[in-house]
């Protein structure tokens, strides 16, 4: 199966943590940092995760946003540290590449905000990531 969503990161369920609707998934990236996903218990089951599962995280790259350090005081669960590669920008959006242990993210943000943070090839950065828009796949 092709898919358009650019950010896929591999990885190995550490937990899964069951509520009344919806569970936490605990990954652990081949890259070594740890993400969170929040998915629906059918999901859960329909994709048979319990510790040890071998899953794909996947991004669109519209969700992932940036910071120039790490973020404290913010419900966002995912933060990865990683270098901005490139910066393609257009009059509204810029694509940023950003190269993280294990892979690379892509991240699409406003030309303002590439301008404003100062993105360009070799800018440390941190890639955000609400875990309700973190999807799991398996193989």
């Amino acid at each position: 199966m092709t898919l358009s969503i650019r950010n896929q990161l591999p990885g190995t369920v550490t937990t899964v943590t069951q509520g009344e609707a919806m569970a936490t998934v605990k990954i652990r990236l081949d890259g070594g940092q740890d993400l969170t996903a929040t998915i629906t218990l059918d999901a859960v089951e329909d994709l048979a995760l319990a510790q040890g599962s071998v899953v794909r995280a996947l991004v669109k790259s519209t969700e992932v946003s940036l910071a120039t350090a790490p973020v404290r005081g913010v419900s966002i669960r995912n933060q990865l540290p990683g270098t901005v590669t490139a910066v393609t920008a257009g009059a509204a959006m810029a694509t940023v590449k950003v190269a993280v242990e294990g892979g690379e993210l892509t991240s699409a943000v406003t030309a303002d905000s590439a301008t404003e943070l100062a993105l360009t090839a070799g800018t440390p950065v941190v890639a955000l990531i609400k875990s309700t828009d973190v999807f799991l796949a398996t193989a």
